[in-house]
Protein backbone atom coordinates (compact mmCIF):
# COMPACT_ATOMS: atom_id res chain seq x y z
CA UNK A 1 0.00 0.00 0.00
CA UNK A 2 0.94 3.75 -0.66
CA UNK A 3 2.09 5.80 2.26
CA UNK A 4 -0.34 8.99 1.39
CA UNK A 5 -2.80 10.23 2.94
CA UNK A 6 -5.21 9.85 -0.17
CA UNK A 7 -7.79 6.92 -0.74
CA UNK A 8 -5.81 3.79 -1.67
CA UNK A 9 -7.64 1.62 -4.08
CA UNK A 10 -6.57 -1.52 -3.68
CA UNK A 11 -8.78 -4.45 -5.15
CA UNK A 12 -10.06 -4.34 -8.46
CA UNK A 13 -13.62 -4.13 -7.32
CA UNK A 14 -12.54 -1.24 -5.14
CA UNK A 15 -11.57 0.73 -8.46
CA UNK A 16 -14.60 0.07 -10.22
CA UNK A 17 -16.46 0.68 -6.88
CA UNK A 18 -15.14 4.45 -7.10
CA UNK A 19 -15.30 5.07 -10.82
CA UNK A 20 -18.80 4.03 -11.04
CA UNK A 21 -20.12 5.57 -7.43
CA UNK A 22 -18.77 8.98 -8.23
CA UNK A 23 -19.21 11.22 -10.71
CA UNK A 24 -15.63 12.74 -11.13
CA UNK A 25 -12.90 10.99 -10.18
CA UNK A 26 -9.40 11.34 -9.93
CA UNK A 27 -6.80 8.60 -9.96
CA UNK A 28 -2.77 8.37 -9.37
CA UNK A 29 -1.17 5.21 -10.13
CA UNK A 30 2.18 5.09 -9.05
CA UNK A 31 5.07 4.03 -6.45
CA UNK A 32 6.48 5.76 -3.38
CA UNK A 33 9.18 7.41 -5.61
CA UNK A 34 10.72 11.01 -6.88
CA UNK A 35 8.03 11.68 -10.03
CA UNK A 36 5.09 10.32 -7.99
CA UNK A 37 5.05 11.99 -4.75
CA UNK A 38 4.96 15.54 -5.90
CA UNK A 39 1.66 14.49 -7.77
CA UNK A 40 0.20 12.83 -4.35
CA UNK A 41 1.00 15.94 -2.41
CA UNK A 42 -0.50 18.47 -5.57
CA UNK A 43 -4.10 16.15 -5.14
CA UNK A 44 -3.71 16.44 -0.91
CA UNK A 45 -3.05 19.95 -1.32
CA UNK A 46 -5.90 20.93 -4.05
CA UNK A 47 -8.82 17.73 -2.73
CA UNK A 48 -9.98 20.72 -0.45
CA UNK A 49 -10.97 23.20 -3.27
CA UNK A 50 -12.91 20.15 -5.51
CA UNK A 51 -15.31 18.88 -2.98
CA UNK A 52 -16.95 17.28 -6.04
CA UNK A 53 -14.10 15.31 -6.94
CA UNK A 54 -12.91 11.91 -5.28
CA UNK A 55 -8.81 11.66 -5.00
CA UNK A 56 -7.49 8.19 -4.90
CA UNK A 57 -4.14 6.67 -5.40
CA UNK A 58 -3.09 2.78 -6.38
CA UNK A 59 -0.07 0.95 -6.09
CA UNK A 60 1.52 0.68 -9.74
CA UNK A 61 2.74 -2.57 -8.86
CA UNK A 62 -0.47 -4.00 -7.59
CA UNK A 63 -2.29 -6.63 -9.25
CA UNK A 64 -5.59 -4.08 -9.28
CA UNK A 65 -3.45 -1.41 -11.20
CA UNK A 66 -3.46 -3.23 -14.68
CA UNK A 67 -6.83 -1.55 -15.26
CA UNK A 68 -5.60 1.07 -15.37
CA UNK A 69 -2.27 0.54 -17.18
CA UNK A 70 -4.50 -1.29 -20.20
CA UNK A 71 -6.40 2.13 -20.59
CA UNK A 72 -5.54 3.00 -24.43
CA UNK A 73 -5.55 6.59 -22.93
CA UNK A 74 -2.27 5.00 -21.11
CA UNK A 75 -0.92 2.62 -23.86
CA UNK A 76 1.69 5.01 -24.76
CA UNK A 77 2.68 6.18 -21.32
CA UNK A 78 6.72 5.43 -20.32
CA UNK A 79 7.06 7.12 -16.33
CA UNK A 80 5.21 7.14 -13.77
CA UNK A 81 2.54 8.21 -12.66
CA UNK A 82 0.10 7.29 -14.62
CA UNK A 83 -2.94 9.54 -13.73
CA UNK A 84 -6.05 9.10 -15.02
CA UNK A 85 -9.20 11.62 -14.44
CA UNK A 86 -12.79 10.00 -14.73
CA UNK A 87 -16.33 11.49 -14.87
CA UNK A 88 -18.94 8.96 -15.26
CA UNK A 89 -17.27 6.13 -15.73
CA UNK A 90 -15.06 7.73 -18.77
CA UNK A 91 -11.83 8.65 -18.88
CA UNK A 92 -11.91 12.82 -19.94
CA UNK A 93 -8.07 12.96 -19.13
CA UNK A 94 -4.79 10.88 -19.02
CA UNK A 95 -1.17 11.90 -17.52
CA UNK A 96 2.13 10.37 -17.09
CA UNK A 97 5.17 11.43 -15.51
CA UNK A 98 5.61 14.41 -13.00
CA UNK A 99 2.56 16.80 -13.08
CA UNK A 100 2.71 20.29 -10.82
CA UNK A 101 0.08 21.53 -8.86
CA UNK A 102 -0.77 23.93 -11.86
CA UNK A 103 -0.77 21.39 -13.96
CA UNK A 104 -3.02 19.19 -11.77
CA UNK A 105 -5.33 21.97 -11.36
CA UNK A 106 -5.84 23.25 -14.82
CA UNK A 107 -6.46 19.34 -15.86
CA UNK A 108 -9.29 19.70 -13.07
CA UNK A 109 -10.81 22.62 -13.89
CA UNK A 110 -10.83 21.52 -17.61
CA UNK A 111 -12.10 18.02 -16.80
CA UNK A 112 -14.53 18.70 -13.83
CA UNK A 113 -15.15 22.69 -13.46
CA UNK A 114 -14.04 24.52 -10.06
CA UNK A 115 -17.35 25.09 -7.50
Amino acid sequence: MLQTNLQHLETHDSLMEAIQKHENVMICCGRMGPMCLPVYAAMADLRPEYPHVAFFDQDFDGTAADYIQGLPECSAFMGLPFTVYFKNGRVVAATTSLQSSKQVRAILDRSFGNV
